[in-house]
C-alpha cells in the first residue's frame, strides 16, 4: 500500500514538474545536474560539485566541472558523460513523463549515468532496471521534445 501511495504522489508531482520542464536537459537554476560534475560520477564514482569557473554550455544548460581535465573530457564527448534522459528520472521516463531528480540517486549502468526522483523511486527502478531502461529508451525520443 505504501508503495502505491509513493507511486501516486510521484506521478502527481512529476506531471506538475514536467509541465515546468520543457527543455531536453533537467536544469535547476540554469545548471545541469544541480551543478555537479558529470565526469566525476564515472572517474571518481561519487557526486562532486563543479565550479562556476569551469563551465560549459551544452544543449541549453550550463554544465559545471571540478577540474579542467573533466571539463575537457566532457567537451570532447558530452554524450558519453551526460546523464541519460537529459538527467530526468529514469523511472519516470519509463512511465512516459519527465520528472525531476535528486543527485544522490545516481547510478552508472553499462557506462551510462542515470538519476531518479528520490531514493524510494530508485529502489523501485533498481528491481527491474533492465526493463525500465529498455522502456525509457523507447519513450525518450518523444519525451525530450
Amino acid at each position: 500500500m505504501k508503495q502505491l501511495i509513493i507511486i501516486a504522489l510521484f506521478a502527481f508531482f512529476s506531471i506538475v514538474e514536467a509541465k515546468a520542464q520543457q527543455s531536453e536537459i533537467f536544469v535547476t537554476g540554469g545548471k545541469a545536474i544541480k551543478g555537479y560534475d558529470a565526469v566525476a560520477f564515472f572517474k571518481q564514482s561519487k557526486a562532486v560539485k563543479g565550479a562556476d569557473s569551469l563551465s560549459y554550455q551544452w544543449k541549453g544548460a550550463t554544465w559545471l566541472f571540478a577540474s579542467q581535465e573533466d571539463l575537457n573530457a566532457f567537451k570532447a564527448t558530452p554524450e558519453k558523460y551526460a546523464p541519460q534522459y537529459g538527467g530526468y528520472c529514469a523511472y519516470g521516463t519509463s512511465q512516459g513523463h519527465k520528472a525531476p531528480t535528486q543527485t544522490e540517486t545516481w547510478t552508472v549502468v553499462d557506462d551510462k549515468l542515470y538519476f531518479n526522483y528520490n531514493a524510494k523511486v530508485k529502489e523501485i527502478w533498481t528491481k527491474d532496471q533492465a526493463n525500465f531502461i529498455q522502456t525509457a529508451d523507447q519513450k525518450w525520443p518523444d519525451l525530450k521534445k
